[in-house]
């Protein structure tokens, strides 16, 4: 009896693991032990040698939506769609990061007041991970007037004027690697493996 159970044990391991998607020899591929009631550890592949899951967007709650206690709505449609957080803090922003931030938007005139509103109380800043995350969070959120934003947007569900948009998302990646790098250190980033990402993701 016992040894048709290691047997059975090995059988079931072995086919798990030989129905792994082929991964090409330039993306290493790590593979992952996780405890299984019935069968004592199955296996699974990680996507942490896959550049194109592992592009970086920042996403910041601002103030309005701080002070509505929308974070938690936020938050939960971008890890509804599956992308991965791996950088949170909640800061009242100094006005040099800001005028760093929006410095594309210096010679506004309405410049002094977006420093003035987004310091005006504590945001909440996140960096999410995953496959064209920035162009897929710039659609999830909508445009930057609410008014103007589709129903099922972030700005087009809370937002309620153009200057009281609810949240902050990079427009491009190379924008975004700008910004991850202004509001945090290396340390402040976490890199980890989801273990449903060989579920989402065809690897």
């Amino acid at each position: 009896m016992v040894l048709f159970q290691r047997c059975l044990r090995h059988l079931v391991i072995s086919q798990r693991v030989s129905k792994l998607s082929y991964v090409p020899a330039r993306t290493p591929t790590k593979f992952h032990q996780c405890q299984n009631s019935n069968f004592g550890f199955s296996y699974y592949c990680t996507t942490a040698g896959i550049a194109d899951l592992r592009e970086r967007t920042l996403i910041a709650v601002k103030p309005d939506g701080v002070q509505r206690r929308l974070v938690g709505q936020v938050v939960q449609r971008f890890e509804k769609r599956g992308f991965k957080l791996v950088g949170l803090k909640m800061l009242k922003a100094p006005e040099d990061l800001l005028s760093q931030h929006y410095q594309n938007l210096q010679k506004k005139p309405f410049f002094p007041e977006v420093l003035c509103y987004m310091s005006s109380g504590p945001v909440v800043v996140m960096v999410w991970e995953g496959y064209n995350v920035v162009q897929t969070c710039r659609m999830m959120v909508g445009k930057t007037n609410p008014a103007e934003a589709d129903p099922g947007t972030v700005r087009g569900d809370f937002g309620i004027h153009v200057s009281r948009n609810v949240v902050h998302a990079s427009d491009s990646v190379e924008g975004a690697q700008r910004e991850i790098q202004l509001w945090f250190d290396c340390k402040e980033l976490m890199d980890w493996d989801c273990c449903d990402h060989n579920k989402i993701y065809e690897l």
